[in-house]
């Protein structure tokens, strides 16, 4: 099914816009990102809906979603990793929120763990999506700072506690996929601009 959009929307961008091979597979790269992003959420929202975790669920796809902007962090390289790993995230984190009570000082001493791993390593890039440009770079890891910064700050002064839950949860999980441990994990080359810059010497 998903091959059968993406083509179609491929062939009418064809017809429309003289494009080269290069650009069209960026394209591609892009609608297959947008195509099982929309499927995962309807599912995930189905399940929060089930399990009366959906509210959660919402609070954690926009605060993860605002860090992930900026941050970016590893992909899965496989689509049944990626449906495993995303479950794990999407289902179990909405428990957690609702449920699991976090002791106060643990949240401000992992919450700074969180934005000193952003100061390392943010942001990271995948294969297909390198962060070429430095200044570029540089701008996106000053931006996820700041939010991570601004979300702590949030959590110190916020009472509400599926706010501060959600925050938390999303500082944890993308300060640990720009690591290079989870690369490793996924098995998916880390400094991928590095990369590109050796192909372009070559």
């Amino acid at each position: 099914m998903k091959e059968i959009v993406i083509n179609k929307l491929i062939n009418i961008i064809k017809k429309y816009n003289d494009i080269d091979n290069t650009k069209l597979l960026e394209i591609k790269y892009g609608l297959e990102t947008i195509y099982l992003t929309i499927i995962k959420t309807i599912v995930f929202i189905v399940l929060a809906y089930f399990i009366n975790t959906l509210t959660e669920l919402l609070y954690f796809i926009l605060f993860y979603g605002i860090l992930r902007l900026t941050g970016f962090g590893v992909h899965a390289h496989k689509s049944l990793h990626c449906w495993i790993s995303s479950i794990l995230i999407f289902v179990l984190i909405p428990i957690l929120i609702k449920y699991v009570s976090i002791p106060e000082y643990l949240l401000y001493v992992v919450t700074l763990l969180t934005i000193i791993l952003f100061c390392l390593y943010a942001p990271a890039d995948t294969p297909k999506r390198p962060l070429i440009n430095k200044k570029k770079r540089i701008i996106y890891k000053l931006l996820t700072i700041i939010i991570g910064i601004i979300y702590f700050i949030t959590i110190i002064m916020n009472n509400n506690i599926t706010t501060i839950n959600s925050m938390f949860y999303s500082l944890v999980l993308e300060s640990f996929l720009v690591t290079p441990i989870a690369y490793k994990i996924f098995g998916v080359s880390y400094k991928n601009y590095k990369n590109y810059k050796r192909k372009e010497k070559k």
